[in-house]
């Protein structure tokens, strides 16, 4: 039986420069033209067949006889987001203000990992695996839905993906079965009143307040309208109105997120939100607009999928530990949609290494030992669904 952990291993430097390359020269949500042309030039030289462009900027490398046993899908996702690189490493962005600030860079040096694994044991094969590596999971409507639009999931069976995290020590490994990461719904609003003189508020209606009444009577949603078992997040993230100190502004507005994981509780969110601002329309004379964008479906991993990733993580002693319910949001979610699958965390946090900070935090950085612990978990994940 193959040590993958060693194979890992034996990779790892050069798994660690690709990574520091990608992280040096980060693409933002679907205008990722190098990180694609970059992913093609590793992948030319393996054993794989190849369809470029998929869906938008997608890559799908399938190696090994689809009829000869299981196919298995393997995802990572490559873009990056419109944040400033604070750090202060030989590998810091070049691009100004864009970053690999979500590990997405690990994410695609290690599938390539395990492209090159897959072709030095292609002797092994049992079966077929399908490598997709997505552009576009950081901006709705993401990536992965042109991807399985386009056929990337022809012929699989199964699909897994993996996300490093900061949160959790690294090499550690976490999933659970069942609901994992919620939807993430954004919403736009906009009041409109009537602006005047800050010294007379009396001849205006004041969209400052009335949004400020909105914002603050939101927060009643969660804890009093729903029961306390089921899980749901309100929160705002942009406020805007005015320009100056003393004139009222004719309107103001707002931007926040709704995460659920439950249909039925993100409609009654919804539904509460359009009749407060009814509401107060009815009581302030104001008109008022609601954007009200549905994010991501959630996470939900099927049970014997995960059941796998956790006997993959035991088998190669790693320490596992069932994931947290998160309220984050993940376009995994659609290729379980569409295949039994499942989704997991490896750990990347090392205070000693400033490998702690949080996802989407300008100094945000992996432990990039870390990345070995996931190419050999997709490998033993491989072995385990009959493919290896």
């Amino acid at each position: 039986m193959t040590d993958w952990f060693q194979c890992a291993g034996e990779k790892e430097q050069e798994m660690i420069a690709i990574r520091r390359h990608l992280h040096q020269y980060p693409e933002r949500s679907f205008q990722e033209k190098q990180t694609h042309a970059y992913i093609l030039e590793r992948l030319k030289h393996l054993d794989f067949t190849i369809r470029e462009r998929v869906g938008h900027n997608g890559i799908v490398a399938t190696i090994g006889d689809t009829e000869q046993g299981p196919t298995i899908a393997l995802r990572a996702d490559f873009d990056a987001l419109p944040i400033e690189d604070m750090k202060d490493v030989p590998y810091r962005s070049k691009i100004p203000g864009v970053m690999h600030a979500c590990g997405h860079d690990g994410h695609t040096a290690i599938l390539l990992t395990v492209a090159e694994l897959l072709h030095e044991h292609q002797d092994q094969l049992k079966g077929a695996v399908v490598l997709i590596f997505q552009y576009g999971e950081e901006e709705m409507p993401g990536g992965a839905q042109g991807m399985i639009a386009d056929n990337a999931l022809a012929g699989v069976d199964k699909v897994y993906g993996n996300h490093l995290w900061s949160g959790y020590p690294t090499g550690t490994i976490h999933t659970r079965p069942g609901a994992m990461m919620a939807q993430p719904d954004e919403f736009n609003i906009t009041i409109y009143g009537k602006g005047g003189h800050g010294a007379k508020p009396h001849e205006t209606i004041d969209s400052i307040v009335i949004l400020a009444e909105f914002i603050l009577s939101t927060q009643k949603i969660v804890s009093r309208t729903l029961d306390p078992v089921k899980q749901a997040v309100i929160s705002f993230g942009k406020i805007e109105a005015g320009d100056a100190d003393n004139v009222i502004p004719d309107t103001a507005q707002c931007r926040g997120t709704v995460r659920t994981f439950d249909p039925s509780v993100q409609q009654h969110i919804r539904t509460k939100l359009e009749k407060l601002l009814q509401g107060l329309a009815v009581a302030n004379d104001i008109t008022y607009d609601l954007d009200y964008v549905n994010g991501y479906l959630p996470v939900y991993n099927h049970e014997a999928s995960a059941e796998i990733v956790k006997t993959a993580a035991n088998t190669l002693n790693f320490r596992y530990h069932d994931s947290d319910l998160m309220m984050i949001g993940e376009d995994f979610s659609y290729y379980l949609h569409a295949l039994p699958g499942a989704f997991f965390f490896t750990g990347c946090g090392n205070p000693e290494k400033a490998t702690d900070w949080p996802h989407h935090s300008p100094h945000f950085d992996i432990d990039e030992s870390a990345m070995k612990y996931t190419v050999s978990t997709f490998m033993k994940i491989l072995e385990l669904e009959g493919v290896l």
